[in-house]
């Protein structure tokens, strides 16, 4: 998606604070548009009175979120090489504890686009109806949007996302400001579900009551996720890498945590009322009612007056968009903490590519992949699919914590120093502090989701971690077997045993024939298949009359197959020389349109598709090129991916060339230089 970039140009892509921000911390930020919803729909099911503990969950997600936010700054000055909660748990606490954290964060990431894009798709229908009728459609348009303007590169996509995020970070704090200052002037602020009365599911006291409150608790934690993905980041930043990577971590915990605080006072103001099942739950709601979501009810009842529309409107379109945004955070993480799981051998290598705009292309387009089929699985449903996250990022942060702690306590160990000592005991300190409130947080989203949903992320995470651990085995085998003996691997066959494979006597046959007599083989035969006995019989005769040298052998296929005989032929050959090579020479058409390809070449792939896995047997191409295939090369041909990032002439280019090259030697253009080929 755009120019190509060389490789010495990565340094131009790395990001100042101000742009890391929005790249970075928008799923952070963002998160305090649906935790308040999500903290007023647990409690509604303990009716009206319950709303009374909606600001002290909320204090208890912004300590949870301070904590997290300063242990976090300690990994990033320990942990700058991007590997983040991955890197110090395998480190520290060995290769399982960071498989596990990989597993649990890519599961996450997934849940972060899913999760982000249907929220902001249901805050955008919120002000346009007409969008929630078709709200997946949307949701995917979306996720593809993100996923273009991703591969574009991550300078540019964070370019692109700084003005809406800020633009979000500004009207969410006016909004607040706006209130309190009309709170304390008297002014009449309600929303319009202040006038409904909340129907309570069930009857909630004593320990019902408790477990209520650390659901409602679990699911505002939602509010956390986004954080881990600065220490992932850490690389992406200019220098100096590790102290703008923590000054953006605190930027973001300070801004998240007012922004969360200031929505959850001006809903409990606005006597907002937010209902799990709001056709049964809202009493004195008008028939087909349609619930806004918290924001759309605090900025309508903040903002009501003259100017009211337009300024309504902004703060659901920037909430929208940022939610939308949101998506980006994990669309820069997942693909960096792939392509580091894929360079430890856990994911295909593929994923440690870089793409022509030196993006992570191939995480990208996998993490979007993913994304959809959760969005259209569960309907682009943001209350269902956010039982399935927290789970994931609660893991990764208790394993980092302990990781850290063993980090600290290790190194204590051999310094002296007494600064640098005071500065690891104020660090392990705060790590200890992490780990107890992360771990304690996990338990509740453990025991208050676990059958919500939550039990699909962990089988995820588990068959995600099975899986890396076989991909892993898989490399360790092959790098064990591919160890080069010199003794043994540098030792020359007794001979090479030649063998050409011939249907007709055509110029693709005495092309393979020329080339195999070129390579001079020990023994060279042609070999046949006989399936019609009169077509075998006219080119024995043929062969023959040309007098070819070399011998020509008929195998008999009573049951008209082709590729079994052959095997089983140079099987035999194999097994009577064991010390010797037998090249198989098979004769191959080249074509220019892919409906050829049906019509062509079928009985040579079976046939190197069997000889490959056949010991002691190589297989040659020789190709033939057809008239077709010209149309290829007059256009530019294939440009195989990366070419013009490591600064090779693209196909277009070098046919080019080769067109001049040949009006210099007078040979006619293009049609001349054809001809040359074929001749030779």
């Amino acid at each position: 998606m755009g120019r190509a970039l060389r490789s010495d140009k990565l340094h131009e892509t790395l990001l100042p604070k101000r742009i890391a921000l929005p790249v970075f911390a928008s799923d952070a930020l963002s998160s305090v548009a649906y935790a308040p919803d999500e903290i007023l729909l647990t409690l509604s099911l303990a009716g009206m009175a319950a709303y009374s503990f909606s600001w002290k969950v909320g204090l208890a997600v912004v300590v949870v979120m301070l904590t997290v936010v300063a242990s976090y700054r300690q990994n990033v000055h320990a942990y700058p090489s991007g590997g983040g909660d991955y890197e110090v748990a395998t480190v520290n606490l060995g290769p399982n504890a960071g498989l596990t954290v990989g597993a649990a964060l890519m599961v996450d990431y997934v849940l972060t686009v899913a999760v982000s894009i249907s929220s902001g798709v249901a805050n955008i229908s919120s002000a346009i109806p007409a969008i929630g009728e078709h709200k997946v459609l949307y949701a995917v348009g979306l996720v593809l949007l993100l996923m273009a303007m991703n591969l574009r590169g991550v300078r540019e996509s964070g370019s692109a996302f700084a003005v809406p995020t800020y633009l979000f970070m500004a009207s969410i704090i006016g909004m607040t400001l706006f209130g309190l200052i009309r709170a304390a002037t008297g002014a009449h602020m309600e929303a319009e579900s202040a006038g409904y009365s909340i129907q309570a599911e069930d009857s909630f006291t004593g320990i019902a009551l408790v477990f209520l409150l650390l659901r409602t608790f679990s699911s505002g934690c939602a509010a956390l996720t986004g954080v881990e993905a600065i220490s992932n980041g850490v690389p992406a930043f200019r220098k100096p890498k590790s102290k703008n990577a923590a000054t953006t971590l605190l930027l973001m915990g300070t801004i998240a945590v007012t922004m969360l605080m200031g929505i959850l006072v001006l809903a409990k103001m606005t006597k907002v009322h937010f209902a799990a099942d709001p056709e049964t739950q809202l009493i004195g709601a008008p028939p087909g009612h349609e619930q806004k979501t918290v924001v759309a009810q605090v900025a309508d009842a903040v903002f009501g007056g003259t100017f009211a529309s337009p300024v309504f409107y902004l703060v659901l379109a920037v909430t929208g968009l940022i939610l939308v945004l949101a998506a980006n955070t994990a669309f820069n993480g997942f693909p960096v903490l792939g392509s580091i799981l894929a360079q430890d051998r856990y994911l295909p290598r593929q994923l440690h590519t870089r793409g022509d705009r030196l993006a992570f292309s191939n995480g990208i387009i996998m993490l979007a992949g993913f994304a959809i089929v959760l969005i259209v699985a569960f309907n682009a449903e943001p209350t269902k699919l956010i039982q399935l996250y927290v789970v994931g990022v609660f893991v990764s942060f208790t394993l980092s914590q302990a990781g850290m702690i063993r980090h600290w306590t290790r190194h204590l160990k051999t310094e002296n120093d007494p600064a640098a000592r005071r500065h690891m005991i104020r660090s392990r300190v705060i790590n200890t502090i992490g780990l107890a409130m992360t771990g304690t947080v996990l338990v509740i989203v453990l025991l208050t989701k676990f059958t919500q949903g939550a039990w699909i992320a962990i089988l995820a995470m588990a068959a995600l971690f099975m899986l890396m651990k076989g991909i892993r085995r898989h490399y360790d085998r092959v790098s064990e077997e591919l160890v080069a003996d010199l003794d043994e691997d540098m030792k020359l066959p007794s001979r090479v045993h030649g063998i050409v494979l011939v249907s007709k006597l055509h110029k693709p046959t005495l092309r393979a024939l020329s080339y195999a007599r070129a390579a001079r083989p020990s023994v060279l035969e042609a070999v046949t298949v006989s399936v019609d006995p009169e077509e075998t019989e006219a080119l024995r005769e043929e062969w023959d009359e040309r007098g070819i040298e070399v011998p020509l052998k008929v195998l008999d296929s009573p049951y008209r197959e082709i590729t079994r005989p052959i095997v089983e032929y140079v099987k035999n050959v194999r097994r009577s020389s064991p010390r010797d090579v037998v090249t198989v020479y098979i004769p191959e058409y080249v074509v220019g349109h892919w409906w050829e390809h049906i019509l062509h070449n079928q009985s040579a792939l079976r046939l190197k598709g069997r000889l490959l896995f056949t010991t002691g047997v190589v297989v040659a191409s020789v190709p033939w090129q057809l008239v077709s295939s010209d149309r290829v090369k007059d256009v530019g041909g294939y440009n195989a991916p990366g070419a013009v990032r490591r600064g090779e002439p693209s196909a277009k280019q070098k046919a080019e060339a080769r067109a001049r090259r040949e009006a210099g030697r007078g040979t006619g253009g293009s049609a001349g230089g054809g001809g040359g080929a074929t001749g030779r």
